[in-house]
């Protein structure tokens, strides 16, 4: 029987041909992937010539390419739209794909002939990007194991082979605990205070799981506003401990020993491989590149975000007291009265600024920006294959009317689907011997659904996630690069947040504002008051949201930077990191660490402080932009060069490139009313 995913894609640009695949069609699809990668590995070992770029590095870069096809595929289904028989044979083939990675990394005899190249690489005459190419798989082989000894080996191939699995199985438990939980409600009493889409979508919720009344959930759209607007106060403190113990329960889905096991295991990999840490490791390919360079960064920042955080939680406490009486402000009360005080300092609600917020017309604000400052235009297009009905695909061109790429728009939450927001590709951009291949990229969201008399409605936040996502789609849809494994977001990971932050910057202008700003019922752009209101509360709150992000990459530092042996009380050792950022009274029976998905399911362990780090970058290069004019086509040529570029120059160079000196945290400080402007 035929297998879609071993045949060539005989689809509109090669596109995967999701209706045609099969559940059973993926393990086998694997097994013949990985042999014929394996072969391609061989013909390059056994090749009788002498090693060259062209038969050891590129041949390296072209081969697993269909394995690499394949895994897209799969895994991005597996976050996007699972099912228990894709978890189950994600189980299976995490293992085959951890050994076949190990066979490769650790094969002594292609380590030879890439050596052998890299030691004479100052007479091969080779490009910029050939000679980065040739560093960067250089240092995959040397970082990950290729000069060990054969013992050494073993138990690097076998702590690989754990660490896949575990992190598979944390992933799998988070979604099921946010899956599993609802809050059920039948007393229209309870719902005081909820905005009418909130009501609207807590009650379509509940007829899609055939319950009586309204349904709140742990899905972002529903949990945040309840959080955000429920008068209250005992359905909102049982929300938040809902919320907070997501794999933290006797159950299951419990992943304390998963997530002690990660850090154990990551810590003894780095050990072996002659680091004195996981992150110490990790961070040597970071622009950061030491520990203590990101701990410094994070500590300095702390120092002099929390005055300013302690000052806006005592206003809030003096608010709540003096509304309501509350004498204590907890966590589960924090998004409740910053709203409410909001409202007071600004005028400015939620409820206010959605209506001109409707998803269809963001999504084509963040196209027309990309226009005005690329050239770039954006096609919907039914002809290709989908893998979910919701999804939206577009063709999009370069200025010259050229294809440019695919791109797949994944907006609502369903059961299939893990929380949270994110790019990812099909395919990459390649131009190897004249074969162009451009890039098929997908955002992935869990927004707002639209109701039977609404459309979705966006709130400030979920608008400036999605422009988030579509910078991170801009840098994978405008690579101008010659090999795949430095195209797009193949960047230092504190450089891959650059893109996607810079783009949220255009969410206050109101140049760009004007763009798509529109009331969905009149087409009303959105008043210039309104505008000057959201620019001013823009700042509102950072104080506490960037303790808030330090807080989260100091327990990823906790768990990655020290020589962690062993952890015996998940909990303590959580509280302990957390001790210099809280804010508010503990609360019992509170865990962050065992749905921290970024850095024990994606790849951010030793760089979540990318997101602070990259802030500096954003703030810094939108000031460029400021100050030359949001649109000006200079500026954004320059910018395009830096996205066009990928992973094929040293990021710090990239950078200067573009602004003409190393960034400097004041225009962020700036920004977040930090400092005085």
């Amino acid at each position: 029987m035929s297998n879609p995913l071993l045949e060539k894609f005989e689809t509109p640009f090669e596109s995967a041909p999701f209706s045609k695949i099969k559940n059973e069609d993926y393990k086998p699809a694997f097994i013949v992937a990985i042999k014929e990668a394996k072969d391609e590995v061989d013909a390059i070992t056994s090749n009788p010539e002498a090693p060259t770029f062209e038969n050891t590095i590129e041949a390296m870069e072209l081969s697993g390419e269909k394995l690499g096809r394949i895994s897209a595929i799969f895994f991005n289904l597996n976050s996007a739209e699972t099912n228990d028989e894709m978890q189950q044979i994600a189980q299976e083939v995490s293992p085959l794909l951890s050994e076949f990675g190990n066979d490769v990394r650790l094969n002594q005899a292609l380590f030879e002939r890439i050596k052998k190249v890299y030691n004479q690489k100052e007479q091969l005459n080779l490009t910029a990007e050939q000679a980065y190419l040739l560093d960067k798989k250089y240092k995959g082989f040397s970082r990950n194991g290729a000069n060990l000894n054969d013992e050494e080996k073993s138990k690097l191939r076998e702590i690989d082979k754990q660490l896949s699995m575990l992190s598979l199985q944390f992933g799998q438990n988070v979604l099921a605990e946010t899956n599993n939980y609802q809050l059920i409600i039948t007393n229209e009493n309870d719902l005081k205070g909820l905005p009418s889409y909130a009501i609207e979508q807590a009650k379509t919720d509940a007829e899609q799981k055939n319950s009586e009344g309204w349904v709140i959930t742990l899905q972002a759209p529903s949990y945040i506003p309840f959080m955000q607007y429920a008068e209250n106060r005992g359905l909102r403190e049982k929300l938040f401990k809902a919320n907070s113990v997501k794999a933290f329960q006797e159950n299951e889905f419990n992943n304390e020993e998963n997530v002690k096991q990660i850090v154990k295991l990551r810590h003894e990999r780095a050990q072996i491989l002659g680091y004195k840490t996981h992150a110490a490791y990790v961070l040597e390919e970071r622009m950061a590149k030491t520990p203590e360079t990101v701990l410094d960064f994070l500590n300095d920042l702390l120092v002099k975000a929390k005055p300013f955080a302690e000052k806006e939680i005592k206003e809030l406490s003096d608010f709540a007291q003096e509304i309501d009486g509350i004498d204590t402000l907890q966590r589960w009360d924090h998004a409740y009265y910053a709203e409410k005080l909001k409202q007071k300092k600004f005028n400015l609600s939620e409820e206010e600024l959605k209506p001109y917020f409707q998803l269809e017309n963001v999504t084509q604000g963040a196209f027309d920006i990309a226009t005005k400052l690329y050239g770039i235009t954006f096609k919907e297009i039914n002809t290709i294959d989908k893998y979910n009905d919701e999804v939206i695909t577009y063709e999009v061109l370069d200025k010259d009317g050229n294809f440019l790429s695919l791109l797949y728009a994944d907006f609502f939450p369903r059961a299939g689907k893990r929380p949270g927001a994110w790019m990812t590709s099909f395919r990459e951009a390649s131009n190897v011997n004249g074969v162009t291949k451009r890039p098929h990229i997908s955002i992935v969201c869990n927004f707002t659904k639209p109701t039977k008399d609404t459309p979705s409605l966006l709130t400030f936040q979920e608008v400036t996630t999605l422009f988030h996502e579509f910078g991170h789609a801009l840098h994978g849809m405008l690579p101008n690069t010659v090999y795949e494994s430095l195209a797009g977001t193949n960047v230092y990971w504190d450089f891959v947040e650059l893109p996607s932050q810079f783009y949220e910057n255009f969410c206050y202008e109101p140049e760009a504002l004007k763009l798509f700003a529109k009331h969905y019922k009149t087409s009303e752009i959105i008043p210039q008051e309104l505008i000057e209101k959201v620019k001013e509360s823009s700042s509102y709150m950072e104080g506490y949201q960037t303790v808030r992000q330090l807080s989260l990459g100091l327990l990823d530092m906790a768990y990655h930077a020290n020589n962690l042996k062993e952890i015996d009380n998940l909990q303590a050792f959580e509280k302990e990191s957390f001790k210099a950022t809280e804010l508010y009274p503990e609360v019992e029976n509170n865990m962050t660490s065992t749905s921290f998905s970024h850095i024990f399911q994606g790849g951010y362990s030793s760089g979540y402080y990318s997101y602070k780090w990259a802030e500096v970058l954003d703030a810094d290069a939108f000031e460029f932009f400021k100050e030359t004019g949001i649109f000006n086509p200079e500026t954004a040529q320059k910018f395009h060069k830096l996205l066009s570029s990928g992973g094929t120059i040293e990021p710090m160079e990239l950078y200067e490139n573009f602004r003409g000196h190393k960034p400097t945290p004041d225009a962020l400080l700036k920004r977040a009313g930090l400092v005085k402007a």
